[in-house]
């Protein structure tokens, strides 16, 4: 029979006191004037936007890469593929298909390069991705500004050279996951079922990949490289493998959160998905050497609740609107707590 001491042992106190906070938020929410059906709903559709970009962390972790640092290689990808889509003028789930097929090539080729670094500095990958990722980020400034688009949904008003800061995705594909199969429930609880069937359909073959020979092969090199190798795998390739399938999934990602929020936010923007995706997985209970689907759902889910209950049911206690502040706070409070515990998070 499981005692508290091993259900908090399993569980993890840490996970548990964050699941308990998120709870007692719920909890508090109809006291405050807070509608626990359409928060719960905003915590369901933050789930699924986020979702695919903390599963693109789980590739490097088994292959032993660690946290990927660099998913802004993999956002930036999925920016090229949705600009280019926009710029062709194709529509509906057309156009966010064909921006996820042009963001593709884009996304093998940035982790290719991207591997070829990480093989090289075994052991600081999770620094140097950082680098990495900020590097690119910025030389892609200069890009969104020398590109040869032509679209003036895109480009700076009266005449302006070089793509705007944020772009509408309306009138192209925004809400076309969402709103697929969708039902609402009282008129304030919308649940976004087709992006959660995109969602599963990745997870799945991610996961069916993992069982799979060369998945396995893959673990074993994060496991233990030395074994790996003289067992016969090439642990160079299964490593590169890994960080391409990471990128791919976080091209795949971004563009899936895109479609959810109706905006496609360029220059800088792509340099800050990492540390919440970074966050959520390791809350949900990864370590850096292991992390699995159920770690991705469970983190996402706690991380996504708090960002969206801590401002709104904080602001109707305090009756101020202080929400940007309070889910900045609250994001990178939790961003810096997830990564002082990188090393010693129970699996």
């Amino acid at each position: 029979m499981m005692t508290v001491r091993n259900f908090v042992g399993r569980i993890g106190l840490p996970r548990l006191i964050i699941a308990l906070f998120l709870f007692s938020l719920f909890a508090v929410a109809p006291f405050v004037g807070v509608r626990v059906d359409t928060s719960l709903s905003d915590v369901f559709v933050r789930f699924g936007m986020n979702g695919i970009m903390v599963l693109a962390m789980v590739p490097m972790i088994q292959s032993g890469c660690g946290l990927n640092f660099g998913l802004p290689l993999g956002v930036i990808a999925g920016l090229l593929g949705a600009c280019i889509s926009i710029e062709l003028d194709v529509i509906g789930f057309k156009g966010f298909g064909l921006a996820i097929l042009i963001a593709l090539p884009f996304a093998v080729g940035l982790g290719c390069f991207y591997a070829q670094i990480l093989n090289r500095v075994k052991g600081g990958e999770m620094m140097i991705a950082t680098y990495v990722g900020f590097f690119v980020v910025a030389l892609m400034c200069l890009g969104w500004t020398l590109l040869p688009f032509k679209s003036p949904v895109m480009l700076w008003g009266y005449g302006g050279e070089g793509l705007r800061t944020t772009i509408s995705v309306g009138g192209h594909w925004n809400r076309v996951l969402d709103e697929f199969l969708s039902f609402n429930i009282g008129g304030h609880f919308f649940f976004p079922l087709g992006m959660y069937i995109f969602m599963a359909a990745v997870c799945c073959v991610v996961s069916l990949f993992m069982r799979t020979r060369t998945g396995a092969e893959m673990a074993s090199v994060g496991t233990n490289p030395d074994f790996a190798r003289a067992a016969g795998v090439n642990v160079d390739r299964m490593r590169t493998l890994s960080v391409v399938i990471s990128t791919v999934l976080g091209a795949v990602g971004i563009l899936v959160y895109e479609q959810s929020f109706g905006f496609i936010q360029l220059y800088m923007a792509p340099f800050y998905m990492a540390f919440p995706a970074v966050a959520s997985i390791l809350l949900g209970g990864a370590s850096i050497k292991k992390a699995t689907l159920s770690n991705v759902i469970i983190g996402t889910f706690l991380f996504q609740g708090i960002v969206t209950m801590t401002p709104s049911v904080i602001n109707s206690m305090i009756e101020s609107d202080m929400s940007e502040v309070l889910r900045i706070v609250a994001s990178n409070g939790m961003i810096l707590y997830a990564l002082t515990r990188k090393g010693t998070v129970r699996r």
